[in-house]
């Protein structure tokens, strides 16, 4: 009979790279930075891709008493922006031998129920969007080592945010460039840090121009509820451009425009906040500003590794951009 083949060992790693076993733990746990070269830790992966190793993380967890687990609590995934936050933590996490999981809010953004007998018990530690704080709470994720995305920094904690104030600024210089002065805000009603930067943003911005004029408008997160705000809110005193806190909002924009017999761009300039897909499958094109989802997920889950190891995370925002499409023109 053929011998079953062994699987194989840390020594037969250590064996392949030329190196000890005590380098093999240490680079396959995370743990090479400062003791052992680039080199030869690259050395390592290499000897363990080739022979198929996989360490034995159930020995390995009990032994440090780590679960490598960590949750994602975000709200409900009514867009694709939180689906990709979470590629981008599960894709970093992979690479340091944790699992991601992913709680949305069943509720959307308020409480939720607690998923684990014990949250301490089953994880490391938690990565939260501020628009689910609730629903951390409820878990009691804040007794975790723990990571905010958009959330304030002043507030304290780890904060991993995008550069919002800065997506805004571009926004009302794109605008006002084309000539616009008379503005309505559709903000998202939701109470969150995030959403109160947009409003804050955006009042300061205009305020420094002469001439300008902002009326607030407030809707649920969906092309619906955005439809009926912005149709009463267009049906008074007329503004020349539409800010939108959110892409589906931007989408609801258009529905009560054409409702009232007004063009997109035309007569009205419309912009968006997320470049999720809706906005190049309406028509025209929305102006909106790109949020990079990956690597805010990327960003957040580095954050939260650097935490687990006792090192600083950087508090660096992340860049965001204007995508400039056919939804904005300049004044008739």
């Amino acid at each position: 009979m053929p011998r079953a083949r062994t699987r194989p060992t840390s020594r037969d790693v250590a064996r392949e790279a030329g190196v000890s076993q005590a380098a093999v733990s240490l680079v396959l746990g995370d743990k090479w930075r400062g003791r052992v070269s680039e080199t030869t830790a690259e050395r390592v992966r290499e000897a363990a891709r080739t022979l198929g190793y996989r360490p034995n993380l159930a020995a390995r967890n009990l032994r440090l008493g780590r679960t490598r687990t960590v949750l994602l609590v975000v709200p409900a995934l009514t867009t694709e922006f939180f689906a990709g936050v979470y590629t981008g933590a599960a894709r970093v996490a992979s690479r340091h031998g944790f699992g991601v999981v992913l709680y949305p809010s069943p509720e959307g953004i308020g409480p939720a129920r607690d998923p684990f007998a014990s949250a301490q018990a089953a994880l490391d530690g938690v990565i939260a969007s501020s628009m689910a704080a609730e629903a951390l709470t409820a878990i009691r994720g804040d007794q975790l080592p723990l990571v905010m995305l958009d959330s304030d920094p002043a507030a304290g904690g780890v904060t991993v945010n995008l550069d919002i104030a800065d997506g805004v600024r571009q926004v009302t210089e794109h605008l006002l460039g084309l000539g616009h002065r008379r503005f309505l805000h559709l903000g998202a009603d939701v109470p969150s840090w995030t959403f109160e930067v947009r409003a804050r943003e955006l009042e300061a911005r205009l305020r420094r121009v002469a001439g300008t004029s902002l009326r607030t408008a407030r809707s649920p997160i969906s092309i619906k509820g955005a439809e009926a705000a912005a149709e009463a809110a267009l049906s008074g005193h007329r503004p020349t451009a539409v800010v939108c806190d959110d892409d589906q909002l931007a989408a609801g924009v258009y529905k009560a425009a054409r409702r009232l017999g007004l063009r997109v761009p035309a007569d009205l300039s419309v912009t968006g906040m997320d470049d999720l897909a809706l906005a190049t499958a309406i028509d025209p094109e929305l102006t909106t500003v790109r949020l990079d989802a990956e690597l805010f997920g990327e960003r957040g889950m580095e954050a939260l590794l650097a935490v687990l190891n006792g090192e600083k995370p950087s508090g660096t925002s992340i860049p965001v951009h204007l995508e400039v499409r056919g939804s904005t023109t300049r004044v008739p």
